[in-house]
């Protein structure tokens, strides 16, 4: 049985799942945490090495769809070392507001954009995005990139970023998906479940937090699935746009 086709175990009301594993839902958050403690230090030179450097391309798309203007606000969840923050600052986004609900992760970001003489227009919050402790209606963009699939309660979290957007604003998240080339799938596995634990052990002396991302991007929802949680969170004009073959995508909605 290849991953590729793998159901994760259907957990009981009170699992989810942490990679291939179920896990009780108060545990997640913790485990999650962990992973990203771990990683923290190495996790843009992991990037680069796990993606061959294209998540670079990918995070430029992104980005470019964001659309930044310096009238709009940018409210950026699991923000990490701050490379969607950045981004949208450089091509002269407005205010922005980076969220991690992982503290080490976030002082990586915040000492990047310090190096980067970026943090007049940027403010730090760590927070979980599934509870966010911003107003109703108060930015104009939210983006994810790569931390939903971290996320307990997927829905909260979309149910979050419609709360706090305003009529008008939009919420774009990019994340892995399901590979929709054939060719490429057996190759993609043999990279996502070979080669990324062997490089995390060499490269951030940490298998096992690599061997659950690996994981993680096997049990995220498919893109049309993904999509109906954007609609039963009231977003409008729901789209996605797959790249490299549908490793990854972009979901959009918007708030009307």
């Amino acid at each position: 049985m290849t991953h590729s086709h793998f159901t994760p175990p259907p957990p009981s009301s009170e699992d989810t799942d942490f990679g291939f594993r179920a896990v009780p839902k108060a545990e997640k958050k913790t485990l999650v945490r962990a992973v990203f403690d771990s990683v923290a230090p190495r996790y843009d030179i992991m990037n680069d090495l796990m993606s061959l450097g294209i998540h670079r391309i990918w995070k430029r798309i992104f980005i470019t769809e964001l659309a930044p203007h310096p009238s709009l606000s940018l409210l950026d969840l699991a923000s990490g070392t701050g490379d969607i923050a950045f981004g949208w600052l450089k091509n002269k986004g407005g205010p922005t507001i980076m969220t991690d609900v992982n503290a080490s992760m976030l002082s990586c970001g915040r000492d990047r954009a310090l190096n980067r003489g970026l943090i007049s227009n940027l403010s730090f919050c760590v927070t979980d995005a599934e509870a966010l402790p911003f107003p109703d209606r108060s930015v104009d963009r939210v983006s994810m990139a790569f931390g939903l699939r971290n996320c307990t309660d997927k829905n909260a979290v979309i149910h979050e970023a419609m709360r706090v957007l305003r009529p008008g604003g939009r919420f774009l998240c990019l994340e892995f998906s399901k590979v929709q080339v054939a060719a490429l799938a057996p190759l993609y596995e043999a990279w996502s479940f070979k080669v990324l634990p062997i490089m995390g052990e060499i490269v951030a002396k940490d298998r096992a937090s690599y061997q659950y991302l690996a994981e993680s991007i096997r049990t995220f929802p498919d893109p049309e699935t993904l999509a109906d949680m954007f609609r039963a969170a009231q977003f409008s004009h729901v789209t996605y746009r797959l790249l490299s073959g549908g490793i990854v995508a972009i979901h959009s909605g918007w708030r009307l």
